[in-house]
């Protein structure tokens, strides 16, 4: 398998004074600056920012880019960070990113400080329907392709919250023909992991939903999915959460107290609804990923029409069809 499967993925070669293209592309001149990608697969190296258009992010790998490059190289969609090119010469293993200078949704939903600021209850509405659109692609293709390891700091966010899927390392083909599931080894972040695929290894789409499900219920609390200063009893946040979620009065004990007064009570137990459903301990009675984009847009749509308000910089509002794969780019 070669290491590029587009046209478009550019090779770059270092030099002293950052990358220099062997191509002679727009793109590959526009290179100006490097941004930061946190990844536990990747180093990054430091940005020299100029007009936001020309910032590219560059990843220092130190695992196997294969996987990254034959999906990102093929799959384009809104919601899925673009790959620009990739470096693998000498002692250089680099990947090149589109930049993101929002940063991960980690980042806002965890970390302190002037530069992550909380997100609001209107973008973490708009930054879960993003990413489900995201999820929901990558799910169309005709050889399914399963994320695996999807989680808030997998999740970048351009200038306007659009949210974009990065990390591609740990994805897989999905199952063919008549088989229901594709067995491999576990893999993932503990505490997004869904518990039939840490049982058995056996991985399917709806491994993902679970994902899914568990990033949602931190957008709604705040909370990590895993927080061991946490007291004892709420070190895992769907084991702690999901007695709450049944109940308007109970919810609250959950909600992000720095959302107050952003949203309705309603609006919520619908969220925190769809969230216990991505989060069955049954695969069959999850939701598919288009089920949940669907239901995620009638809840952006009913919060429009109860404010009379468009989100700004907001161009998914309303549900554009893209190009699906016929097939993913991997057959494992």
């Amino acid at each position: 398998m070669g290491l590029c499967c587009s046209n478009r993925i550019k090779a770059y070669t270092p030099s002293n004074t950052g990358l220099n293209s062997k191509n002679t592309s727009r793109d590959a001149k526009n290179l100006s600056g490097l941004s930061r990608k946190f990844s536990s697969a990747s180093n990054s190296i430091p940005q020299t920012p100029r007009s936001e258009g020309e910032i590219l992010q560059a990843v220092n790998l130190r695992t196997s880019a294969s996987a990254e490059i034959n999906y990102l190289g093929q799959l384009q969609h809104p919601n899925l960070v673009k790959l620009i090119g990739y470096c693998f010469e000498d002692d250089h293993r680099l990947l090149v990113y589109e930049f993101m200078p929002r940063g991960s949704v980690e980042n806002h939903l965890f970390r302190r400080g002037s530069h992550f600021q909380p997100l609001s209850w209107k973008i973490r509405m708009k930054v879960a329907l993003g990413a489900a659109r995201g999820l929901a692609f990558l799910h169309s293709a005709e050889t399914k392709v399963i994320y695996r390891d999807f989680k808030t700091s997998n999740i970048l966010l351009d200038s306007n919250h659009n949210a974009k899927l990065s990390d591609f390392g740990l994805a897989r083909d999905g199952p063919t023909g008549d088989k229901s599931h594709v067995s491999t080894r576990v893999m993932g972040t503990h505490g997004y992991a869904a518990p039939e695929y840490i049982a058995t290894g056996h991985l399917t789409t709806k491994s993902d939903v679970y994902s899914f499900g568990v990033v949602l219920l931190e957008m709604l609390s705040g909370r990590r999915a895993i927080d061991k200063n946490r007291p004892t009893g709420q070190h895992n946040l769907v084991e702690w959460a999901k007695p709450y979620l049944t109940n308007k009065r109970k919810i609250l004990h959950v909600l992000d107290t720095r959302l107050d007064g952003q949203y309705s009570l309603s609006r919520a137990q619908k969220l925190a609804n769809l969230a216990l459903k991505c989060l069955d301990v049954e695969p069959k009675f999850r939701p598919n990923m288009d089920e949940v984009v669907k239901e995620l847009e009638q809840l952006q749509e009913s919060n429009k029409k109860e404010n009379n308000v468009i989100t700004p910089g907001d161009n998914n509002g309303g549900r554009i069809a893209y190009p699906r794969p016929s097939a993913s780019p991997l057959h494992a």
